[in-house]
């Protein structure tokens, strides 16, 4: 029988922000492609978010405990796919980050954010979390963040195998970690840098070099970064306004309807205008919280810090990349970058926040 309280909690505050949210990434999309690149990308987000918002009302229409049971074939599931990635995905630029499935193309790395979220949750739910936890409670858990992570870094997509860390690590030490389990893992990564530098491309280590020297290769690497600033700043207080911006429209800013969406934006609507788009993510963010800290179960509330961290992390390090205060390391901003993978996997993690929150009260 169907529960009436489902509709009386439904969260409309953050299907209202998840709607504004993506009303800005479509303005900011259609300004920044249609006169350089024609209409054709606008209507192929519009579409991914007619998809992602369809994919929203049916995860509510389960209850998200669902996902616990279902998390390991998933996890399979997705590990399969990022290593059909490496052996059947089409060379892009250099790059395997694509599955062809027909008429679409995805990303299974930004499915595998969200299905690393639903294991961890599953691990941590089962576990005695009365206690601290200890180093060997952590060795299952890195290795569910490492399997992943390692595939994607071999398409390679160093950014996206970062968040693994940045999201997993979210969790974890949202759970009671002992202090020098912590230091532990600090130590080793410490360590482990000198080898992990070894491993990057060699466009990876100058875009890092860029970052520490930024006149160091201001044609090559340093390009993105330079073209973004001098976005960002032109746009001063107020902004030029909406099919005004002259470095996306000029093609002066590489990557502007994707990773450098965000410096378009500031472009066109100034200090003001991004600022408002930042405290509408902060705002986002702390709904998710408050949605966490209202959940009567564990597993409810891991999810929630997990997809919390999803959207936060993303938004931290784009906006530090198109402003020059962190590396360019490819992170789309979560609804306002283009991509269809990332918007439909934005959508339904969003949607999972809001069956949580529908579903407080089976709990009391």
């Amino acid at each position: 029988m169907f529960d009436r309280r489902l509709v009386k909690h439904f969260d409309w505050v953050l299907l209202v922000m998840m709607v504004v949210l993506c009303v800005v990434g479509l303005a900011n999309l259609y300004s920044t492609t249609v006169l350089s690149m024609g209409k054709t990308i606008f209507y192929k987000q519009l579409m991914w978010f007619t998809i992602g918002f369809a994919i929203v009302f049916l995860s509510l229409l389960f209850n998200y405990h669902t996902l616990e049971q279902f998390a390991l074939p998933l996890y399979g599931v997705t590990l399969l796919l990022l290593a059909a990635t490496l052996v059947i995905g089409p060379t892009v630029s250099g790059s395997k980050r694509w599955l062809v499935l027909g008429p679409m193309t995805v990303q299974p790395s930004e499915l595998a954010k969200l299905t690393l979220i639903i294991v961890l949750a599953r691990i941590f739910y089962r576990k005695d979390l009365h206690e601290s936890l200890g180093f060997r409670d952590l060795i299952l858990p890195v290795c569910v963040m490492g399997a992943p992570a390692l595939l994607i870094l071999k398409e390679p997509d160093l950014g996206t195998a970062i968040m693994f860390f940045f999201v997993g690590g979210s969790i974890v030490l949202f759970i009671r970690v002992r202090w020098q389990v912590v230091a532990a893992f600090a130590g080793i990564l410490l360590t482990s840098l000198p080898f992990v530098w070894k491993m990057l491309k060699q466009y990876q280590k100058s875009r890092i070099l860029t970052f520490f020297n930024p006149d160091w290769d201001p044609l090559g690497a340093g390009y993105h970064v330079t073209q973004s600033k001098i976005a960002v700043g032109s746009g001063r207080m107020a902004g030029k306004g909406f099919l005004s911006s002259t470095q996306s429209n000029l093609n002066f800013l590489p990557e502007h309807h994707t990773d450098f969406a965000f410096s378009v934006l500031a472009e066109e609507w100034g200090f003001l205008g991004s600022v408002l788009v930042i405290l509408l993510y902060l705002a986002l963010i702390a709904w998710g919280l408050r949605v966490g800290r209202r959940s009567k179960d564990t597993f409810g509330a891991l999810l929630t810090v997990g997809i919390v961290a999803m959207i936060f992390w993303p938004m931290v390090i784009n906006i530090g990349m198109v402003t020059g205060i962190m590396p360019v390391v490819g992170i789309p901003l979560p609804l306002i970058s283009y991509g269809g993978s990332n918007a439909v996997t934005t959508l339904f993690a969003l949607g999972l926040l809001m069956n949580i929150s529908m579903r407080r009260f089976l709990f009391k």
